[in-house]
């Protein structure tokens, strides 16, 4: 007896091609990882500037393990929030432009804690329709009335923005978008927002560390400060290599974040060692130019032998390259041919996706090698050629 009908709903999953598995790492995140005592070309992972693994950021977690232990113990409110917690803050807010910083567990709790403490109930928030799942949380989350924009539609938006009769508005969009790799019109956005007299956050996870002369992300390539994003959330775990996220504004957010954010109150605070092990990768992230250079180098090397291939790229310049192949099948099967060959690719598909725009979500890192890149090449070639 089976009355939610779970083996049924599990089942119609595999039919769909819908059933997602797991893949077990047996090795540290890097250009290339073993699984089942294989090793594999990684164009699956996040780790955009190669961090994850970098001898220096083990080394800076292992001495914080040594002094703080393993667990932080309690909520950042009790007693779970140390020195290291503190420090990475304050850093996080120089190297951003923002007066404070505030730590979140994960991205997701970052959003949905800042979405639901900013917005309530009578209040609207205005969302590109390509945005990350926890920003369209956070907003259901608010009791807000939410709106959905056509992907990067300003004038949509702008319709949108006029016809709103709520004193308090709030415009959310991803920077860089994550699975399609391109970029917000930030320039439109905050044009919108002023002259709306409305409020800007963006979700810039894809875009801190691979963007920005120093890697401050999209918003310091695009030279805008606090007045005009007043709420910029990133994460940790990608660009930087570690985990957990953060969101940067004025002294008045945090504060009421530290207050309201449910998702920052009522839980464990993250290990003092991954926040330890962050300000060094945060130092190699702004030291180090040249991972972004070389990021720069095999995006525009894969892109140009895609092109050659007649691959349907999308128009993005950042280490997130999809290839769109329209059906959860053809991905599936894409991705299954490459793993035979030693290559891991993200196999994106319906619902993550629309329908009819499934892909292989390609993402470099700035430890491939132009042989790896190659070597890709060379599988897509066969594949689709």
């Amino acid at each position: 007896m089976d009355p939610w009908e779970l083996a049924t709903k599990l089942d119609e999953l595999k039919r769909q091609q819908r059933y997602r598995l797991r893949k077990t790492i047996e090795s540290p995140q890097g250009a290339s990882v073993q699984m089942a005592g294989q090793m594999f070309d990684n164009f699956s992972s996040n780790d955009y500037l190669g961090l994850a693994n970098h001898p220096s950021v083990i080394k800076a977690f292992q001495q914080a393990a040594e002094r703080y232990g393993v667990g932080s113990g309690s909520a950042h409110l009790i007693c779970g929030h140390s020195a290291e917690h503190h420090a990475l803050e304050e850093e996080l807010a120089e190297f951003t432009g923002r007066d404070r910083a505030l730590i979140f567990s994960t991205g997701y709790m970052a959003n949905l804690g800042a979405i639901s403490a900013m917005a309530h109930k009578g209040d609207e928030i205005f969302q590109d329709k390509l945005n990350h799942a926890s920003l369209i949380d956070g907003g259901r989350l608010s009791g807000a009335q939410v709106k959905r924009f056509v992907h990067g539609d300003m004038g949509q938006l702008k319709q949108l923005l006029e016809g709103s009769s709520t004193r308090r508005k709030l415009v959310v969009s991803d920077g860089v978008f994550s699975m399609d790799g391109d970029e917000a019109n930030m320039q439109g956005l905050v044009g919108l927002t002023e002259t709306s007299n409305a409020m800007l956050m963006i979700d810039d996870a894809h875009g801190l560390g691979v963007l920005g002369e120093k890697g401050g992300g999209l918003l310091e390539a695009c030279d805008l400060n606090q007045q005009q994003v007043p709420i910029l959330m990133a994460t940790l775990g990608k660009g930087l290599g570690t985990s957990g996220a953060f969101v940067a504004g004025s002294e008045e957010l945090i504060e009421t974040l530290i207050q309201q954010a449910r998702t920052y109150v009522f839980t464990t605070a993250m290990p003092s060692a991954v926040m330890a092990a962050t300000r060094q990768s945060l130092k190699i992230c702004q030291q180090e130019t040249w991972r972004r250079e070389k990021l720069r180098h095999l995006v525009a090397r894969f892109r140009k032998g895609a092109e050659q291939l007649g691959l349907n790229l999308m128009p993005s310049q950042t280490p997130i390259q999809p290839i769109i192949l329209g059906s959860n099948e053809a991905v599936m099967a894409a991705g299954e041919y490459l793993k035979e060959k030693g290559i891991l690719v993200g196999a994106i598909r319906y619902p993550a996706v629309k329908k009819a725009s499934e892909r292989l979500r390609i993402t470099l890192s700035a430890t491939h090698t132009d042989s790896q890149v190659d070597n890709l090449l060379l599988g897509l070639e066969e594949l689709f050629c």
